[in-house]
């Protein structure tokens, strides 16, 4: 998996040429944590191949290890990674020996808390300083509504459960309750939560959301046989007739669609190219940015190309580049791209014209305020961006975009959203602390120079 060295490193870029090429992004790190979860609580041997090899998925491997799965890793991070899992079944969970550290994943954090809850032994989940200021309420409060045992600490919002978790045992003769949730905000790491609750939970777990958030964990689920029923944005898992078990698989995980969006960016800002992207993602729930594109008339193409382990859809992505229109966009659209927003507003900045995002305060609880400083961002470029409460108005053109020095505030998609707009800036951009993308994407700024970019990694 990627290296946790703690050395600070940068990139230096410049304005590139023509970028060309045909290429594939590390898989997606959302599955991927799931993958390994599932594997992990199979019976049996289970086989993941093409994990993204990053920090995050390796923090949910590590958590699943200390308590009893046995998982082997080969390959490499940058060409992606295989997974060899000894599961240890529902049951076979064992306490571990000391705190779980989720580094910078609040996925791993969120789903941890869900399988925690229903077992017989407690623990403490903890995280780096972006994770611990991170809002937890939105599981604590549905997990304490079923019966579990979990509180986090007090911290800048009044009331709000912020990391380290701490977890504590069901007593001998306590279960998880069933539960009906109406949850406040359209959010997969909340319903993921209450669904892996629900697996060890006495009587039904019904989850409805405003508008559906990213369905990974239910088609893992249905593929593994777990009882689960779904109805648009709501999600019934009714476990009293099934026996509670899934044998061991062998999967195969897609490209990363959120990855695949910072070189579709830099296909469509940098004059000349055209990037083929292979085996990319394209879950509807996750294709929120591809209609985005669609709806600028970008000249992106989507070759279908079947499914991943039968499940998971994909397909060849080809872009270039050529002029497209401005857009506004919000709601259920804003939800399956909320994850690709930065990068989205730097596009913007070539449309000819205003654009507008909203609908996207979720951001602001991300690793980083991504609102805020993506549009400082933007501004420190040249650009005329407009900050909302929940989201910007980008006004964008054809005047020269200027270098700017970005520092990533540990945000992998900041300094990712950074190197993409430096390719098509005036001057050389620095980017400070990148380190932070090998949580999700190792190997990008290798992968950039294989496309023709002018980007150099070093020791700052």
């Amino acid at each position: 998996m990627a290296s946790t060295g703690s050395e600070t490193k940068r990139w230096r870029v410049r304005a590139s040429g023509p970028l060309r090429g045909q290429v594939r992004v590390p898989g997606d790190k959302s599955i991927g944590h799931r993958a390994l979860l599932f594997g992990a609580l199979a019976e049996g041997t289970s086989t993941v191949r093409g994990l993204s090899g990053g920090l995050d998925n390796a923090a949910t491997a590590e958590a699943m290890r200390q308590m009893g799965a046995r998982i082997e890793f080969s390959g490499e991070p940058a060409t992606g990674v295989t997974a060899k899992i000894a599961g240890v079944g529902l049951d076979g969970l064992k306490m571990p020996s000391g705190v779980l550290d989720c580094g910078n994943s609040g996925t791993t954090m969120r789903m941890l808390a869900g399988v925690l809850v229903a077992q017989k032994f407690g623990t403490r989940l903890i995280g780096d300083a972006s994770l611990t200021r991170r809002p937890m309420r939105r599981i604590v409060d549905p997990l304490r509504a079923r019966g579990g045992h979990i509180a986090g600490v007090k911290g800048a919002k009044e009331g709000e459960h912020y990391p380290p978790l701490s977890v504590a045992p069901l007593l001998p003769d306590e279960k998880l309750t069933g539960i009906e949730y109406q949850s406040p905000i359209a959010s997969a790491q909340v319903k993921s939560a209450l669904l892996l609750s629900g697996l060890w939970a006495d009587g039904p777990t019904a989850v409805a959301e405003p508008t559906l958030s990213r369905d990974h964990t239910e088609r893992m689920m249905l593929a593994l046989g777990v009882p689960l029923q779904t109805m648009g944005p709501m999600v019934v898992l009714d476990p009293e007739e099934w026996d509670r078990r899934w044998d061991g698989f062998e999967w195969d995980v897609p490209g990363d669609i959120s990855g695949a969006a910072f070189i579709m960016a830099a296909g469509l800002l940098v004059p000349g190219s055209e990037i083929v992207i292979d085996n990319v993602g394209t879950n509807p729930t996750r294709t929120g940015i591809l209609d985005a594109l669609r709806a600028m008339r970008a000249p992106i193409f989507i070759t279908p190309r079947g499914d991943a382990a039968g499940m998971e859809p994909i397909a060849q992505v080809v872009v270039r580049h050529a002029p497209y229109s401005p857009t506004r966009l919000g709601g259920e659209l804003v939800t399956r791209m909320i994850d690709e927003v930065p990068i989205f507003a730097a596009i913007c900045t070539r449309a000819g014209g205003a654009s507008e995002i909203r609908d996207a305060e979720e951001l602001r609880v991300k690793e980083s305020d991504r609102l805020s400083i993506t549009a400082n961002m933007l501004r420190d470029a040249g650009v005329d961006c407009v900050e909302l409460r929940d989201g910007m108005t980008i006004h964008g053109g054809t005047g020269a975009l200027r270098a700017t020095r970005v520092t990533s505030h540990g945000d992998h998609r900041i300094a990712m959203t950074a190197a993409v707009l430096g390719l098509a800036s005036e001057g050389e951009t620095i980017v400070q602390d990148v380190g932070c993308v090998d949580t999700s994407f190792p190997g990008f700024a290798d992968l950039l120079r294989s496309l023709g970019a002018d980007i150099v990694e070093e020791t700052a």
